[in-house]
């Protein structure tokens, strides 16, 4: 996988207008790098920890210069008054994520938020790792922690596929034990699983101390149903078809996928989670750029 073929993901316009409004943690995360969150360890001094070696992308003025004259090697002073946060992105990869009525299918559309999420994460000194998952998180991209380190992001996101069943709730509940430092989950899904045990997982991700963000990625077709005639309908996940009068059940279509939303969104709420409807006829550049607009003005 070349990463011309992966740089697609990447939206220039999206990139721009998200720069300026940032996605900076809305409450105290704990963390290892330097960064602009609050950290929960110290108070009023910002008090220095720990070296690490420089890396591209890295600030100049946090340099060791004392330790640089006398090693003739390169440093970075690490502090944890201020300090980054490690968001967790877990993208949904089941076999319901590969519909699609338009230009992009739900993955497709969810790997794009992946990414550009992490340029933006990465971008401002914080950490990012993506984790793709079905009945389990099944695979992992290695943890960025700077904007030179997008590469191998963006190519595991681009040669990744969508298939099998998923159980979002067990992969929310695994997460939240086994991330341990408190930061933001962002889980990117069309929630096609029961509602209930998804906002359990979602609360425990809470009751540990995580923010959370969900990012419920529908097609306008489920969302609007335009269908007429006949329809067979195939279950992408276990390959099982059912034909059906598309006029019988467009009113009760309607209703339950309006329902299903309504929950989920309230459910999200209740737990102090953001909770953000991707349509993916919608352009990208609105879905996020509305989304952080909405952040910026929210209190931390």
């Amino acid at each position: 996988m070349h990463l011309a073929s992966a740089s697609h993901l990447l939206d220039p316009d999206v990139i721009s207008s998200a720069e300026q409004l940032g996605l900076h943690a809305r409450q105290i995360v704990e963390g290892l790098m330097t960064g602009g969150n609050k950290s929960p360890f110290h108070g009023f001094a910002a008090e220095f920890s720990q070296h690490r070696e420089y890396a591209p992308g890295d600030e100049l003025r946090h340099l060791d210069w004392k330790l640089f004259g006398r090693s003739d090697r390169t440093f970075i002073r690490q502090y944890e008054q201020e300090t980054n946060y490690v968001a967790h992105i877990l993208l949904d990869a089941s076999g319901s994520m590969n519909y699609g009525s338009g230009r992009t299918n739900k993955v497709q559309y969810g790997k794009a938020i992946a990414a550009c999420l992490s340029y933006l994460i990465l971008q401002q000194r914080d950490a990012a790792v993506i984790e793709l998952f079905d009945t389990v998180g099944r695979e992992a991209v290695p943890r960025a922690r700077t904007l030179g380190e997008i590469d191998p992001v963006l190519m595991a996101l681009a040669s990744s596929s969508a298939h099998g069943q998923t159980d979002i709730a067990s992969v929310l509940h695994q997460a939240a034990e086994r991330n341990s430092r408190r930061g933001i989950v962002i889980v990117i899904s069309d929630l096609f699983d029961d509602d209930q045990k998804f906002l359990n997982g979602l609360q425990h991700l809470r009751f540990v101390g995580h923010e959370v963000i969900v990012f419920h990625v529908l097609d306008p077709n489920e969302l609007e149903f335009p269908f007429s005639g006949s329809l067979e309908f195939d279950d992408m996940e276990d390959g099982e078809t059912i034909a059906v009068p598309a006029g019988e059940i467009r009113q009760n279509y309607l209703e339950q996928i309006g329902q299903f939303c309504r929950r989920v969104r309230e459910g999200c709420e209740q737990n102090d989670s953001h909770y953000v409807l991707a349509n993916t006829g919608r352009p990208l550049q609105e879905t996020i750029g509305a989304y952080l607009a909405i952040r910026q003005r929210t209190p931390r």
